[in-house]
């Protein structure tokens, strides 16, 4: 079995062929295929290739979908001074079906 680390959207992500990752929003459309160049480190069973800063290997994926998470409520509170705010965010992802690793 193939094991890659990638990074995207400046977090890296341990991968393997066949896997779904939700990952940072990309600009892409679904059904899109692309390649991760940033790819750190590839193993295939015992041996283990890492790079210098970047392992010459590309992790070829196909896009899912684009979505939204659930939203996130972030309350702020002060007491005794009549201080409250509430703020909310919804995160847009992608999940990215990875394919092959070369």
């Amino acid at each position: 079995m193939k094991l890659a680390v990638i990074e995207t959207g400046g977090k890296q992500y341990l991968v393997s062929e066949g896997k779904r990752i939700q990952i940072e929003k990309l600009p892409r459309k679904a059904g899109e295929r692309f390649s991760f160049d940033k790819v750190l480190m590839v193993a295939d069973g015992d041996t283990v290739s890492v790079g210098k800063l970047y392992y010459s290997a590309k992790v070829t994926a196909e896009l899912i979908e684009q979505k939204r998470l659930p939203k996130v409520v972030i309350r702020k509170y002060h007491s005794k001074t009549r201080y409250r705010k509430v703020k909310g965010h919804r995160q847009p992802v992608s999940i990215v079906k990875i394919l092959e690793i070369k």
